[in-house]
């Protein structure tokens, strides 16, 4: 099984664009993200990773991330999201890197 790549930016100005990109894997069975990458990321952007990993969900297809940095970790946890994506619950003090735009 491959992995979607994320790619560096999940700027507000990334967000159509993702939207686009993860709806031609809405179906696919087993999927898995790579957002080793990401190093920027907005609300809008996580708002449609959130809305895309919980139609998956609901469809019965499972969703997980092959690695997740720093930034999406950081943004995923003050957004109070972590869970909803399936992330693993991380130490308190092993995120320290800030996040542009986390609210």
């Amino acid at each position: 099984m491959s992995a979607v790549p994320l790619g560096d930016d999940l700027g507000i100005e990334a967000a159509t664009d993702l939207k686009q990109q993860l709806s031609a894997h809405l179906a696919q069975s087993d999927l898995m993200l790579d957002a080793a990458a990401v190093k920027r990321v907005h609300t809008a952007s996580m708002q449609v990773l959130c809305t895309f990993v919980r139609e998956r969900q609901q469809a019965g297809r499972k969703t997980g991330f092959t690695a997740i940095s720093p930034a999406l970790s950081d943004a995923a946890r003050l957004l109070g999201v972590a869970a909803q994506l399936g992330f693993p619950p991380n130490d308190k003090d092993s995120n320290k890197q800030a996040v542009e735009n986390a609210a």
